[in-house]
C-alpha cells in the first residue's frame, strides 16, 4: 500500500534518514518544468527544496570567512602594525616616549660590540644663550662647528674606526643594514666611517638611535649622556655611537611632551638636553676640550694623530636657541624600548634639519636596562652636570 506525498509538497518536520531524490536542482540550465495541467497520473511532483539542516556546511563556510575578516581587521587596526619604526614597523612619531641612554651603556639592539677607546672623560658643560624653558615640540639647538660642543683627550680617539670596518666585514648582513640607514651602499662603509671624526659629547644629547634586530634595522627617540663618545660627519652632527656602533640621525619632532624611558643619571635634566643641528659650511677643525681644561683641535676624519693645542674661545660654553621644529617627512619611529615604563616628562623633541632618519623596521628593543627614572624634571639650567660614570 502506498502512501502519497503531503498536498502541500513541503516536508513536515526533519527527514528520518537521508533525503531523497537529488540534491541540486536539474541541470538544464532554467527553471523546474510545470507539472502536467491536465492532472493526469503520469506527472511528477516537484522535488522539494533541501532544507536548512542540509546546508550546514555552507554555513560553516561562511562563518569562517567573516571570523577571519574580523581577526584581520583587529590585526590591522592596531596602532603599532604597519609601517616603518622602532617597536615593530609602526609609524609613531608622537608615541611621546625617549629613551636615555647612559654614555658607558651598550643599549638594546646594538650592530656591533664597543668601540669606544676612552672612559667617558670629556667635562660636561651647559649651553649658554637663550634660557627659556623649550616648550612641548622644541629643543635647544647647538650648531655642529660651536666650540666646546666636543671633547676628548688629546691625540687619543674617542672610537676605534678600523675595528668597526672589522665589525661590519664580518657581518655582512649588519653591514647592509648600517648601510641603509645611511643610505649608502654596503661597499662604501668603510670609506664613510673613515670620514667620520671620533669625538665625545659635552651635553645630554637628542638623537635618532638606529638599533638591529631581527635582521633588520630599528629606530627610536633618544637622549645620549654627555661623555658618550660618537662619530661625527662634517657638519658636526653625530652619525655613530661607538659604545654599539648604532648609527644616528637628527631627532624627529614628536606631537605630545615626550617622557623618559630607561635610567636617568645624576645632572639630568631635560632642559639641558640639546640637539646638534648642521654647521652652515664644513668644519674644517673642531675646537674640543680635554677633561684637564686644556683646549686643541682635531682636524674632520682625523683619529687624532694631527691634534694641536688651542688658546681657549672666547665663549667656552656653545650657544643654543629653543627651536620649534617642523614634522618629519618620512615614516619613522620615536618608540623607545617597551621593557621600560615612561617615568618622567620631559619638554625635548624634534629636529630642526630637513633631513629625516631613514625608514626602519620597527622591533622593540630587548630588555637591557632594569633601572627606571623615578623622577620628573625640575627643569631649569644647571651650571654643571656630573661626568658619566
Amino acid at each position: 500500500m502506498s502512501v502519497d506525498p503531503p498536498s502541500s509538497g513541503r516536508p513536515t518536520g526533519p527527514p528520518s534518514g537521508p533525503l531523497s531524490g537529488p540534491s541540486q536542482p536539474p541541470s538544464g540550465g532554467g527553471p523546474p518544468s510545470e507539472p502536467p495541467s491536465g492532472g493526469g497520473g503520469g506527472g511528477k511532483e516537484p522535488e522539494p527544496r533541501r532544507p536548512w539542516w542540509g546546508s550546514v556546511p555552507r554555513v560553516a563556510i561562511i562563518a569562517t570567512a567573516v571570523v577571519a575578516a574580523v581577526v584581520l581587521a583587529v590585526v590591522l587596526s592596531r596602532p603599532d602594525n604597519g609601517g616603518t619604526g622602532a617597536s615593530d614597523g609602526g609609524t609613531s612619531t608622537a608615541s611621546g616616549e625617549v629613551f636615555l641612554q647612559p654614555a658607558a651603556d651598550t643599549g638594546p639592539d646594538e650592530f656591533t660590540e664597543s668601540t669606544a677607546q676612552e672612559d667617558s672623560s670629556a667635562s660636561p658643560v651647559t649651553p649658554s644663550g637663550d634660557t627659556e624653558s623649550a616648550p612641548q615640540n622644541a629643543v635647544r639647538g647647538v650648531n655642529g662647528d660651536a666650540p666646546g660642543l666636543y671633547g676628548g683627550t688629546r691625540n687619543v680617539a674617542s672610537c676605534d674606526v678600523e675595528k668597526q670596518i672589522k665589525y661590519f666585514e664580518d657581518a655582512p648582513d649588519k653591514e647592509r643594514a648600517f648601510a641603509s640607514v645611511v643610505r649608502i651602499q654596503p661597499s662604501e662603509v668603510p670609506a664613510y666611517l673613515r670620514s667620520l671624526t671620533p669625538v665625545q659629547l659635552r651635553m645630554d644629547t637628542r638623537v635618532t638611535n638606529h638599533g638591529y634586530k631581527n635582521g633588520a634595522p630599528t629606530s627610536y627617540q633618544a637622549v645620549l649622556q654627555a661623555g658618550t663618545a660618537t662619530l661625527v660627519d662634517d657638519r658636526g652632527v653625530p652619525r655613530v655611537r661607538c659604545a654599539c656602533g648604532n648609527p644616528l640621525s637628527p631627532p624627529v619632532a614628536q606631537q605630545s611632551a615626550p617622557k623618559t624611558t630607561g635610567t636617568s643619571w645624576p645632572g639630568y635634566k631635560s632642559s639641558n638636553v640639546v640637539m646638534v643641528t648642521p654647521s652652515p659650511k664644513p668644519v674644517d677643525e673642531f675646537v674640543m676640550c680635554e677633561p684637564d681644561g686644556e683646549w686643541f683641535k682635531r682636524e674632520a676624519g682625523d683619529t687624532g694623530d694631527k691634534d694641536h693645542k688651542t688658546k681657549k674661545p672666547d665663549k667656552p660654553s656653545p650657544s643654543a636657541s629653543v627651536t620649534t621644529p617642523t614634522a618629519p617627512t618620512d615614516s619613522t619611529s620615536s618608540q623607545p624600548p617597551t621593557s621600560e615604563p615612561p617615568t618622567s616628562d620631559t619638554d625635548t623633541s624634534g629636529p630642526t634639519t630637513d633631513e629625516p632618519p631613514t625608514s626602519d623596521t620597527q622591533q622593540p628593543p630587548p630588555d637591557n636596562n632594569t633601572g627606571g627614572n623615578t623622577g620628573g624634571d625640575t627643569g631649569g639650567g644647571t651650571t654643571e652636570q656630573a661626568p658619566a660614570s
